[in-house]
């Protein structure tokens, strides 16, 4: 088996690592946490699904490419920057919803339906507001974390952090875990109750 012969990458993704080198985005996802999260995406017909942390689009290129026509995607970022070159990609794009907000305050107002996988490659809904957002997830959907294993670009003390994070997890007594030392550190959680 060759992990790295992907034979569905997304039409815009070689455009997208472009645009990375171009304006210099040093924290771009992993191609196989993009190809994993299409794979879980695609299990769930009519679904709803939430991205903090839009970055450079790399994640959510894949997610789009799960998604049947009825399903939703809401992708949240800080950076109004990076929200914009999504929707120079995306712009045609129906079934996602980009909004540039700090997750930390839109998580608690957030009063709508929950969703089938929640990917939280950002701060918020990681490292902060983790409560809120796991209340996010439906009953058999997936809440999805990655760069688990410690990276270069991690500042001094962070792995404190991840090792507090997974505890916590591991904790949870409505979730099932499975920790993946593969990619950059992946672990997913399904709600079970």
């Amino acid at each position: 088996m060759n992990q790295a012969n992907i034979l569905d990458t997304p039409q815009v993704y070689p455009e997208l690592l472009v645009k990375c080198k171009e304006v210099g985005f040093t924290m771009p996802s992993d191609m196989y946490i993009g190809t994993f999260l299409k794979t879980l995406i695609s299990s769930k017909p009519n679904g709803r699904f939430l991205e903090l942390g839009t970055g450079m689009s790399l994640s959510l290129a894949w997610m789009l490419e799960g998604m049947d026509r009825n399903s939703e995607l809401i992708s949240i970022d800080n950076d109004n920057e990076l929200i914009e070159i999504a929707r120079h990609f995306f712009k045609e794009e129906e079934r996602l919803q980009l909004i540039c907000a700090d997750g930390d305050k839109w998580l608690p107002q957030y009063k709508g339906e929950r969703f089938d996988l929640i990917f939280a490659d950002a701060w918020p809904g990681k490292y902060s507001c983790l409560d809120e957002v796991l209340k996010l997830v439906k009953v058999g959907g997936f809440y999805v974390i990655d760069d688990m294993r410690k990276q270069t670009n991690w500042p001094a003390g962070h792995e404190h952090n991840a090792s507090s994070l997974i505890e916590v997890l591991e904790a949870k007594e409505d979730f099932t875990i499975t920790k993946m030392d593969w990619s950059t550190g992946v672990v997913v959680a399904v709600k079970t109750k």
